[in-house]
């Protein structure tokens, strides 16, 4: 989940206690006058708190505000869930690989049909041999790619399109996430790119991309690369 929303659900957790303590102690609303004056409320002569015409108009706003930010939530729960459940089933289609190639096959096309996006590359650098099906990078390119020692970047990268072989104005977004496989290790790169620029963004939540990552470094260990 992205910080904007964690601090929507913190703030939504935050009006539901003070309503919850409201419900406890009405006394803590009624006994103060100068927070009764504020939200624009009276108590009348039967000691029943009045709504004057302003705080009535607030109290609305504020619910129209809490019951959009319930459904952005539920609905944000429902697509993490989504993504959760297609990210499962595309490990065990990736478990199902013969060798380096079909690895690289298969999580193109997981990518492309399970997630709707434009499609994955596998690359490795060099100046070892480069498994079949996957590009070759020169050495320190990933680096020079994300960044020193930096595990993935999301978002517009205009320098990674040339791994795709798209043309520039095709490829919206991408992700890039660094692959270490092997002993003695040899540095590689998961790219998966999208035609939506909103599809991948810096804030964005990465956990189950870097789980598919890692699913693609055990899976790719199976074979050396002779």
């Amino acid at each position: 989940m992205s910080d904007v929303l964690r601090a929507e659900a913190h703030e939504w957790e935050q009006d539901e206690a003070v309503r919850d303590l409201l419900k406890r102690r009405p006394e803590f609303l009624r006994d103060d006058p100068d927070l009764m004056r504020t939200l624009g409320v009276r108590i009348d002569a039967s000691n029943v708190i009045d709504f004057g015409p302003a705080a009535l108009a607030r109290f609305e706003q504020a619910h129209r505000q809490e019951s959009s930010v319930r459904r952005h939530l539920e609905a944000v729960a429902r697509a993490n869930f989504d993504a959760q459940a297609q990210t499962h089933e595309a490990v065990i289609e990736l478990l199902g690989a013969r060798n380096h190639a079909d690895l690289a096959w298969r999580l193109d096309a997981v990518v492309r049909a399970g997630f709707g996006l434009m499609g994955t590359v596998l690359a490795l650098e060099g100046p070892e041999r480069t498994p079949a099906g996957w590009r070759p990078l020169a050495e320190s390119q990933v680096d020079l790619t994300l960044g020193r020692g930096k595990p993935m970047r999301l978002g517009v990268v205009p320098t990674a399109h040339g791994l795709f072989g798209a043309a520039p104005d095709e490829i919206g977004s991408v992700a890039l996430i660094r692959l270490s496989l092997w002993e003695p290790a040899r540095t590689g790169l998961l790219a998966i790119a999208a035609e939506d620029p909103n599809d991948f963004t810096p804030e964005m939540g990465h956990e189950l991309l870097e789980f598919l990552a890692r699913v693609v470094e055990r899976t790719a260990e199976r074979w050396p690369v002779p």
